[in-house]
Formats: C-alpha cells, structure tokens, sequence
C-alpha cells in the first residue's frame, strides 16, 4: 500500500468529521503559550514575565497531561477531555480577565488554565490503533502512517495557531486571541470527546503493570524537552524581534512558517523507506535542526527570520514523529496513552524552559539573538543525545518487535 493509499484508507476509518474536529480541538493549545505571552508582556513591558506565565501555563499542562493520559487509559477518553475541555476555557478566560491585576495571581491561573487543557494531539495517536483494528498485515503501516499523519497535524496547529493569535492580537487584542483560544476548545474540545471513536479508548482488561518511565521512554522525553525548548526559544526570539521592528503581533505569523514546514515534511515522512529505523531517522532530522538552526544567529528582519524559520521547521515534525513512533512501540499498549502524554509533557516543559530563558536573555541583552542562541545550543544537545543513545534505542525496538506481535486489546 502506497502512502498517498494509506492517508486515503486512514480517513475512510476515522471519517472526515472526526479528521476536521480532531485537528481543530488542538488549535487553542498551540494558541494559548504564545497568547500569553503576548497578553502578559504587553501588559506588563516585559518578555521575562510574559515568559513566565506562558511558561507556567506549559509546565502545568506538562504536569497534568500525563496524569490525564492514565486516566484517560482506564477509564476511556470521553469524560476526561470533555471535563478537561471545559474547564480549560473557563481558565483562559479567567486569565483575560484577570490580567493587568496581580501578577503572581496572574501566574497562578495561567498554570491552572494549563493544568486543565486536554492534549488532544497524544490522544488523538491513541486511538489510531483500534480505528484501524481488522486491517490485517497492513495495520502496521496504517499506524506508521498516521502518526505521520499525526505529526504533521500537530505542526500544522502549532502554524495556524500561532497566526490566529497573530491576526486577532493585530485585529482586536492578545486578550481577544486567547477569548477565540476559549471557544474553540469549549466548542472542538468538547467534540473531540464526544465523538464516536473515543468508545475505544478504555482498555476491558487489566492495565500492565509494568513502570512506564523506562531507561528508553526517558531518553526519548529528553528528545521532546529538546524541541520544546527550541519552540520557546524559537518563539521568544521571534516575539523579541517583530516588537523590536514596531509589529509585535508579527510574532506570531514567523513563528507559524515553522509549523508550515514542519508539516510538509511531517506528511513526506511517510515516503521513507521502512528499512530506515526510527532511530535513524531521529538522529538525521536532529543533525538538520543543527545546521538549519544556524542562520538564526545571523536574522536581522522580519524577512530574514521567517524565511530561516520555514526551512528549520522540515527537520522539526520528522523528528518528532521518530521520537512518539517509538514512544508507541516500546510501551505496553495499555499504557500508550500514558507515554504519548509523557513525551507531549516534555514538549512543554522544554517550551517553558525556553521561553523562560530566551526571554530573560532577551530582556538582560536587549537583543532577539542572545534568544535564538537557546534554540541552537538546543539543537546541539538534540544532536549528542541521538548519537549516544542509538543502540539502546534500536535494541529496545528489537526487543518488542520481536517479542510482541501488534495486539488487538484495545477494543469496543
């Protein structure tokens, strides 16, 4: 089966609806980090502090989203994303009102705010197994494919997200942008949950008992912290050089070109050739965010960095589905919820780390480069850490493909 023939097949399975509302549901997520961070530094005149709360609000759902994903594993995703769901866009909108007031209440919300939103990306990868339950031989590549498929959705959010936050903070305000954030998960989240495919999310039987945070799923967090701070970093500097050209709302429109690159790769992926490891593959995406990194130390416009941000982004969403496709292989499978929850929480935990540090360079330095020289030390310890966790990665996956045929536990 062809790869064009597999994404035709995957949304035969899932049905349109289900494609449009799951694509849209993580849209407020990719929206709400930088609407902080414009709303809280407009507010207050600094990019530490606008920093922090996007940072808190990234930490927190790191914090959460794990704990969601295990629960969500044994008692079906329905009640948890739609509960989370809710609660998520009451938080946002308490933010908006509440920004301009105290700052560390300011904090405290944008972290509760962060606490509640659902990862709709991780579990929409959930539950690509059982849809494509009955596909026989084909259902590895099936899989393989959407979580290509996966990846580049995700970046794909993480564009239009941040150009929406774009459009709305130039149209209206940063405060409008994160009331649109709100709507769309009352509305999208909610669906997500509801829709019928979440039936086969709750595992009938027992959940493995085995420790999730394995040697392996560890240094694969490590892998996603990476790129989460290289989205912080990324983004800061961005934001840091778009109010320096007198157009801060910009910030969001750079930033998107990297999700737009990102997501053109993220669907070529699937061409690869299955004899080229998941492993491999993380190791050369890692060596091309290095060197497509660079230019960034040299960006002095508008121009300049967006067109750098659109070719570093086609080494972003390759690496990312090599680090969640062997996330998904060396797990049980009644704990994929629970891991692909783990690597997003390291994605934001990487995000506030960067932000948080990019920003307060950028306020110490005064300048976007002291920020998007985070991004590219990022991408060096991406780098090492691929080299010297290669055999270990590729035993692992040796290990479970030969000691677990793809299983069919997961069922209506």
């Amino acid at each position: 089966m062809s790869p064009l023939a597999s994404y035709r097949r995957l949304l035969h399975l899932a049905g349109p609806t289900y494609v449009l509302v799951a694509f849209l549901g993580r849209l407020p997520l990719a929206m709400s980090q930088l609407g902080t961070l414009l709303l809280v530094s407009s507010a207050t005149d600094s990019y530490g502090l606008g920093g922090l709360a996007a940072g808190a609000l990234a930490v927190a759902n790191a914090l959460g989203a794990p704990v969601a994903g295990g629960l969500a594993d044994r008692v079906g995703q329905r009640p948890v994303v739609l509960v989370q769901s809710l609660a998520g866009a009451l938080g946002l909108l308490a933010l908006v009102l509440q920004v301009g007031g105290s700052t560390p209440l300011t904090i405290v919300i944008a972290a509760l705010a962060g606490l509640a939103m659902p990862q709709v990306g991780p579990l929409a990868r959930v539950r690509w197994r059982p849809l494509t339950h009955g596909t026989g031989h084909e259902q590895r590549r099936l899989v393989d494919a959407a979580f290509a498929y996966e990846g580049a959705a995700d970046e794909a959010s993480f564009a239009l997200g941040p150009a929406l936050v774009g459009l709305v903070a130039v149209a209206i305000s940063p405060s409008g942008a994160l009331l649109v954030a709100a709507g769309l998960l009352a509305v999208f989240g909610s669906a997500f949950a509801l829709d019928a495919s979440a039936r086969h999310t709750r595992h009938h039987g027992p959940v493995v008992a085995t420790r999730l945070l394995t040697g392996v799923l560890l240094t694969l967090a490590l892998a996603q912290l990476c790129i989460g701070v290289l989205f912080g970093a990324t983004q800061t500097g961005a934001t840091v050089l778009a109010t320096a050209a007198g157009d801060p709302g910009a910030a969001g429109f750079v930033h998107a070109t990297l999700g737009v690159g990102s997501a053109v790769a993220g669907l070529l992926t699937a061409y690869l050739p299955e004899r080229i490891g998941h492993e491999r593959r993380a190791l050369a995406a890692a060596v091309g965010l290095l060197v497509l990194s660079l230019p960034l130390l040299l960006v002095d416009s508008l121009l300049t960095v967006t067109l750098t941000v659109l070719l570093l982004g086609c080494a972003v969403a390759p690496y990312m589905i090599a680090v969640f496709s062997m996330g998904e292989r060396v797990v049980p499978q009644s704990r994929v919820g629970a891991a692909m929850t783990v690597l997003a929480s390291a994605t934001g935990i990487g995000y506030a780390l960067g932000a948080s540090v990019a920003g307060r360079l950028a306020d110490a330095t005064g300048t976007h480069t002291a920020a998007f020289g985070v991004t590219v030390t990022t991408t060096v310890l991406a780098v090492v850490l691929m080299v010297a966790s290669q055999r270990g990665l590729r035993a692992a996956l040796a290990h479970h493909a030969s000691t677990e045929a793809l299983p069919a536990s997961v069922s209506a």
